[in-house]
């Protein structure tokens, strides 16, 4: 016969994995987040990215992704992606960002990396009207559209802030939201040994990593921890191949 004291601990556990599946972001609001190994349940999705084909439900697949690009970082980023034949997640910025270097975006897609929305002028979507975010993602979208030819079908909230709004006017915009398992932090340090170490840390299968090639420490970072996570077993994706042979779907908000 259990103890009191061994079923509340049992209850607990289980409401613990529950309450796991959301994910807080704004106030005391809790936003259910889909995970990669669910999403590759459903029916095949169309093709696979350039760097060959991966199924992550025997592979060990992490993705490595960068928010707020491209800078004067990213020519040297993707220098290091190429030589290790590594495809990423770029989450772009609109303003002063796609605008300033748009070679680098088009080299981004070329080189088969899935190039994705990080809005316009980075404003936290949860506190702008309706108009305001339909225009950040609309801008950003055309953007890349125009110098790639591919609409993107994935954005990063910034800040990972979203809620129902966010949600409906990303499903009617075609555009999946995306957050993250593993964080650097690397907005606080320029120190690539701390940013190496925080991402081996918190990685672990299916894992999204997010980093910022507009940060100096960053991208020296980027070799090390590539070069370690192999070691270690890990095979590289783009978010949609992770989702493999499932699709994102519009409006769905992604977390491992």
């Amino acid at each position: 016969m259990k103890r009191p004291g061994a079923r509340f601990r049992t209850v607990t556990t289980a409401l613990s994995a529950v309450v796991a599946l959301a994910l807080p972001l704004t106030g005391c609001t809790t936003v259910p987040t889909t995970a990669p190994s669910a999403v590759r349940a459903q029916p095949a999705a169309d093709g696979q990215g350039r760097f060959g084909t991966v199924d992550c439900r025997k592979a060990k697949c992490i993705a490595l992704t960068f928010d707020a690009g491209p800078s004067e970082h990213s020519a040297r980023l993707l220098d290091i992606l190429k030589e290790k034949q590594v495809p990423a997640t770029f989450f772009l910025l609109g303003k002063r960002h796609i605008a300033k270097y748009p070679e680098l975006v088009k080299r981004m897609a070329d080189e088969g990396h899935e190039v994705a929305s990080h809005t316009w002028d980075h404003k936290i979507l949860t506190r702008i009207k309706p108009e305001q975010i339909r225009e950040e993602l609309r801008k950003t979208n055309d953007a890349i559209d125009k110098l790639t030819g591919h609409r993107p079908t994935l954005m990063r909230p910034p800040q990972g802030r979203t809620n129902d709004t966010v949600h409906r006017i990303s499903r009617e915009m075609g555009l999946s939201e995306v957050l993250w398992s593993v964080t650097a932090k690397d907005y606080r340090t320029s120190d690539p040994k701390l940013i190496h170490k925080r991402v081996l840390q918190q990685s672990s299968r299916d894992g999204i990593i997010l980093l910022h090639d507009i940060y100096p420490g960053t991208v020296p970072a980027v070799p090390g921890i590539i070069d370690a996570l192999k070691e270690r077993g890990y095979v590289f994706v783009t978010v949609p191949q992770l989702l493999a042979p499932g699709k994102a779907e519009p409006g769905t908000v992604y977390r491992p």
